[in-house]
């Protein structure tokens, strides 16, 4: 289908279609979905958080931790990914069709990671760079980014979007190369386990799967502007 085409199917939906009759319970589904995620993520924040502080919960080995060394990458970690989240709303507000299904994606990632940070508490490395006490480190830490170390959400929620914008090439590469960048950060810092990094594109890619499986219709509103 020429770029052309495609471009003005999408164009073709706006922002009033969100709000019309046919969409408005799917839009105010994808909110409260959200809202519930992050009620479900704070708690299992805050559970995590209070059996961290247990001494059964130690930090273990990890061959690339160990041999590779410290590096302070907060601006990376703490102002690339605030940075990131405010570009990656606009982004998605500003192409409507993605918005349903955006919302509601992004809702079973916050539940699922929720889920598994509550699961296995293992105790963050020893060397790992802690935030400052910076306007920026404040808002990161009020968010609860540093809590929960299985899976990394530095890593694996741009790869989840890369797969959402997967036929936009540009997009796709960027949220890609975010990713790599955020998940090479990461380790580098010590805030998260080589496992935590690895494993987040496969379950990033799971969670699209249930996403698709769950809400067709809103990703079909996506997938329609493509079809020839």
């Amino acid at each position: 289908m020429p770029i052309s085409k495609v471009s003005n199917l999408q164009d073709s939906f706006t922002l009033r279609d969100i709000f019309s009759r046919e969409r408005i319970s799917s839009f105010l589904t994808a909110l409260a979905l959200l809202g519930a995620a992050y009620v479900f993520e704070y708690f299992a924040n805050v559970y995590a958080f209070a059996y961290s502080l247990r001494p059964t919960s130690n930090y273990v080995g990890d061959i690339i931790l160990d041999t590779i060394p410290v590096i302070d990458l907060n601006f990376i970690i703490i102002e690339g990914a605030l940075i990131t989240i405010v570009l990656g709303t606009l982004l998605v507000f500003s192409k409507p069709r993605y918005i349903l299904f955006s919302l509601k994606a992004l809702a079973v990632f916050i539940i699922i990671r929720a889920v598994f940070i509550s699961l296995t508490h293992v105790g963050i490395h020893p060397d790992n760079i802690i935030p400052g006490l910076g306007f920026f480190d404040g808002i990161y830490l009020y968010l609860n980014f540093q809590t929960g170390l299985f899976f990394s959400g530095h890593t694996g929620l741009p790869f989840l979007f890369a797969l959402i914008f997967w036929e936009k090439p540009f997009v796709r590469y960027i949220l890609l190369s975010l990713s790599f960048v955020f998940g090479v950060a990461v380790l580098f810092a010590h805030i998260h386990y080589s496992i935590d990094v690895f494993a987040a594109p496969f379950m990033a890619y799971g969670i699209f799967k249930i996403a698709r499986y769950f809400f067709p219709r809103d990703y079909e509103l996506i997938a329609s502007a493509f079809r020839a």
